[in-house]
Protein backbone atom coordinates (compact mmCIF):
# COMPACT_ATOMS: atom_id res chain seq x y z
CA UNK A 1 0.00 0.00 0.00
CA UNK A 2 1.61 3.50 -0.74
CA UNK A 3 1.41 6.60 1.31
CA UNK A 4 -1.02 7.99 -0.89
CA UNK A 5 -3.28 5.29 -0.40
CA UNK A 6 -2.74 5.13 3.21
CA UNK A 7 -3.38 8.87 3.21
CA UNK A 8 -6.99 9.53 1.17
CA UNK A 9 -9.84 7.85 2.65
CA UNK A 10 -12.96 7.27 0.21
CA UNK A 11 -16.21 9.28 1.24
CA UNK A 12 -19.45 7.79 -0.30
CA UNK A 13 -22.45 10.08 -0.39
CA UNK A 14 -25.20 7.39 -0.18
CA UNK A 15 -27.78 9.33 1.78
CA UNK A 16 -30.39 10.57 -1.23
CA UNK A 17 -34.20 10.14 -0.86
CA UNK A 18 -34.68 9.40 -4.81
CA UNK A 19 -37.29 12.03 -4.35
CA UNK A 20 -37.83 12.34 -8.31
CA UNK A 21 -37.88 8.08 -7.95
CA UNK A 22 -40.97 7.74 -5.80
CA UNK A 23 -38.87 8.02 -3.04
CA UNK A 24 -36.39 4.85 -3.60
CA UNK A 25 -33.38 5.36 -1.67
CA UNK A 26 -30.27 6.22 -4.75
CA UNK A 27 -28.00 3.27 -2.37
CA UNK A 28 -30.27 0.90 -2.58
CA UNK A 29 -31.17 1.25 -7.09
CA UNK A 30 -30.00 -2.10 -8.50
CA UNK A 31 -26.56 -1.72 -11.00
CA UNK A 32 -25.43 -5.03 -12.23
CA UNK A 33 -27.04 -6.69 -9.94
CA UNK A 34 -26.02 -5.25 -6.34
CA UNK A 35 -26.99 -2.50 -4.92
CA UNK A 36 -25.63 1.05 -6.01
CA UNK A 37 -23.70 1.52 -3.03
CA UNK A 38 -21.89 -1.40 -3.18
CA UNK A 39 -20.64 -0.34 -6.81
CA UNK A 40 -19.59 2.96 -5.51
CA UNK A 41 -17.72 1.64 -2.84
CA UNK A 42 -15.83 -1.09 -5.05
CA UNK A 43 -14.61 1.78 -7.41
CA UNK A 44 -12.99 3.60 -4.72
CA UNK A 45 -11.22 0.59 -3.32
CA UNK A 46 -10.33 -0.82 -6.75
CA UNK A 47 -9.25 2.99 -7.36
CA UNK A 48 -6.67 2.80 -4.50
CA UNK A 49 -9.24 3.92 -1.03
CA UNK A 50 -8.41 1.45 0.97
CA UNK A 51 -10.18 3.05 3.82
CA UNK A 52 -13.87 4.27 2.83
CA UNK A 53 -16.68 5.71 4.74
CA UNK A 54 -20.06 5.92 3.59
CA UNK A 55 -22.75 8.56 4.84
CA UNK A 56 -25.96 6.94 4.87
CA UNK A 57 -29.51 8.57 5.22
CA UNK A 58 -32.83 7.49 3.63
CA UNK A 59 -33.67 4.21 4.41
CA UNK A 60 -30.44 3.87 6.02
CA UNK A 61 -31.13 0.69 8.37
CA UNK A 62 -32.29 -1.36 5.01
CA UNK A 63 -29.11 -0.17 3.27
CA UNK A 64 -26.96 -1.56 6.20
CA UNK A 65 -29.50 -5.15 5.63
CA UNK A 66 -29.25 -5.24 1.93
CA UNK A 67 -25.80 -3.90 1.06
CA UNK A 68 -22.11 -5.57 1.47
CA UNK A 69 -19.98 -2.63 2.85
CA UNK A 70 -17.54 -4.73 4.21
CA UNK A 71 -15.29 -3.50 6.61
CA UNK A 72 -16.23 0.65 5.78
CA UNK A 73 -17.35 2.88 8.27
CA UNK A 74 -21.18 3.53 8.16
CA UNK A 75 -21.95 6.82 8.97
CA UNK A 76 -25.50 7.80 10.11
CA UNK A 77 -26.71 11.70 8.28
CA UNK A 78 -30.05 12.31 10.12
CA UNK A 79 -30.67 15.80 8.34
CA UNK A 80 -30.39 14.01 4.91
CA UNK A 81 -33.23 15.57 3.70
CA UNK A 82 -31.78 18.92 4.21
CA UNK A 83 -29.25 18.35 1.37
CA UNK A 84 -26.28 16.88 -0.09
CA UNK A 85 -24.04 19.37 2.19
CA UNK A 86 -25.42 17.92 5.32
CA UNK A 87 -23.91 14.37 4.32
CA UNK A 88 -20.79 15.98 3.41
CA UNK A 89 -20.60 17.62 6.63
CA UNK A 90 -20.78 14.51 8.36
CA UNK A 91 -18.90 12.37 6.37
CA UNK A 92 -15.95 15.20 6.98
CA UNK A 93 -16.79 14.86 10.43
CA UNK A 94 -16.07 11.35 10.53
CA UNK A 95 -13.06 11.37 9.24
CA UNK A 96 -11.50 13.78 12.12
CA UNK A 97 -9.12 12.32 14.31
CA UNK A 98 -8.56 9.21 11.94
CA UNK A 99 -5.49 10.32 10.24
CA UNK A 100 -6.65 10.57 6.76
CA UNK A 101 -4.94 13.69 5.16
CA UNK A 102 -7.85 14.02 2.33
CA UNK A 103 -10.68 12.83 1.66
CA UNK A 104 -12.24 11.39 -2.37
CA UNK A 105 -15.61 12.38 -2.31
CA UNK A 106 -18.00 10.35 -4.36
CA UNK A 107 -21.62 10.03 -5.28
CA UNK A 108 -23.60 7.58 -5.11
CA UNK A 109 -25.72 8.17 -8.04
CA UNK A 110 -23.16 8.36 -10.76
CA UNK A 111 -22.39 4.47 -11.60
CA UNK A 112 -20.60 6.35 -15.20
CA UNK A 113 -18.17 7.05 -13.34
CA UNK A 114 -15.42 3.96 -12.70
CA UNK A 115 -11.90 3.51 -11.59
CA UNK A 116 -9.82 5.48 -14.00
CA UNK A 117 -11.24 9.04 -13.32
CA UNK A 118 -11.67 8.21 -9.36
CA UNK A 119 -7.41 7.01 -9.83
CA UNK A 120 -6.67 10.20 -11.59
CA UNK A 121 -8.05 12.33 -8.70
CA UNK A 122 -6.28 10.18 -6.62
CA UNK A 123 -2.86 10.58 -8.17
CA UNK A 124 -3.00 14.30 -8.43
CA UNK A 125 -2.85 14.42 -4.29
CA UNK A 126 -0.55 16.08 -2.84
CA UNK A 127 -0.58 16.66 0.82
CA UNK A 128 -3.67 18.65 3.17
CA UNK A 129 -3.78 21.52 0.66
CA UNK A 130 -4.98 19.23 -2.10
CA UNK A 131 -7.77 20.50 -3.80
CA UNK A 132 -8.59 18.64 -6.95
CA UNK A 133 -11.89 17.32 -9.05
CA UNK A 134 -12.24 15.60 -12.49
CA UNK A 135 -13.29 17.74 -15.11
CA UNK A 136 -15.44 17.10 -18.21
CA UNK A 137 -14.34 18.80 -21.21
CA UNK A 138 -12.88 21.35 -18.72
CA UNK A 139 -16.00 21.21 -16.59
CA UNK A 140 -15.85 21.00 -12.89
CA UNK A 141 -17.51 17.64 -11.72
CA UNK A 142 -16.92 14.88 -9.61
CA UNK A 143 -15.01 12.94 -7.66
CA UNK A 144 -13.15 15.80 -5.60
CA UNK A 145 -10.39 15.65 -3.51
CA UNK A 146 -10.49 17.63 -0.30
CA UNK A 147 -7.13 18.01 1.49
CA UNK A 148 -7.85 17.86 5.59
CA UNK A 149 -6.89 21.44 5.39
CA UNK A 150 -9.67 22.73 3.67
CA UNK A 151 -11.72 20.28 5.47
CA UNK A 152 -13.39 23.24 7.75
CA UNK A 153 -13.87 25.74 5.40
CA UNK A 154 -16.28 23.25 2.90
CA UNK A 155 -18.05 22.05 5.92
CA UNK A 156 -19.00 25.83 6.91
CA UNK A 157 -20.09 26.59 3.32
CA UNK A 158 -21.85 23.23 2.84
CA UNK A 159 -25.56 24.27 3.33
CA UNK A 160 -28.66 22.45 1.29
CA UNK A 161 -27.78 20.69 -1.50
CA UNK A 162 -24.66 23.13 -2.42
CA UNK A 163 -22.19 20.68 -0.97
CA UNK A 164 -18.67 22.23 -1.72
CA UNK A 165 -19.80 24.48 -5.17
CA UNK A 166 -19.42 27.69 -3.30
CA UNK A 167 -16.07 26.48 -1.23
CA UNK A 168 -14.27 25.25 -4.93
CA UNK A 169 -15.93 28.57 -6.81
CA UNK A 170 -14.28 30.49 -3.97
CA UNK A 171 -10.53 29.06 -4.26
CA UNK A 172 -10.80 28.29 -8.03
CA UNK A 173 -7.30 29.48 -8.39
CA UNK A 174 -5.97 26.34 -6.39
CA UNK A 175 -8.38 23.73 -7.95
CA UNK A 176 -6.39 21.40 -10.13
CA UNK A 177 -8.58 20.19 -12.65
CA UNK A 178 -8.40 16.61 -14.32
CA UNK A 179 -9.80 15.96 -17.22
CA UNK A 180 -11.88 12.22 -17.18
CA UNK A 181 -14.15 13.39 -20.05
CA UNK A 182 -12.38 10.32 -22.31
CA UNK A 183 -12.52 7.70 -19.40
CA UNK A 184 -16.07 8.33 -17.26
CA UNK A 185 -19.38 9.71 -18.04
CA UNK A 186 -20.99 12.13 -15.26
CA UNK A 187 -24.49 11.28 -15.20
CA UNK A 188 -26.72 11.37 -12.28
CA UNK A 189 -29.65 9.17 -11.56
CA UNK A 190 -32.19 11.51 -10.89
CA UNK A 191 -35.27 10.57 -12.73
CA UNK A 192 -37.08 7.38 -13.88
CA UNK A 193 -35.71 7.93 -17.43
CA UNK A 194 -32.16 8.30 -16.12
CA UNK A 195 -32.48 4.39 -14.93
CA UNK A 196 -32.00 3.09 -17.90
CA UNK A 197 -28.01 3.91 -17.51
CA UNK A 198 -28.45 1.39 -14.55
CA UNK A 199 -27.01 -2.14 -15.70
Amino acid sequence: MTQKEQQVAGLVLAAGGGRRLGGRPKALLEHRGRPLVEHAVGVLRAAGCTRVHVVLGAGAAVVRERAELGDCVLVDNPDWERGMGTSLRAGLDSLTGTGARAALVSLVDQPGIGIEAVARVLAAYDGESSLVSAAYEGVRGHPVLFGAGHWAGIARAATGDQGARGYLKEHAAEVRLVECGDVAQPYDIDTEADLSHLE
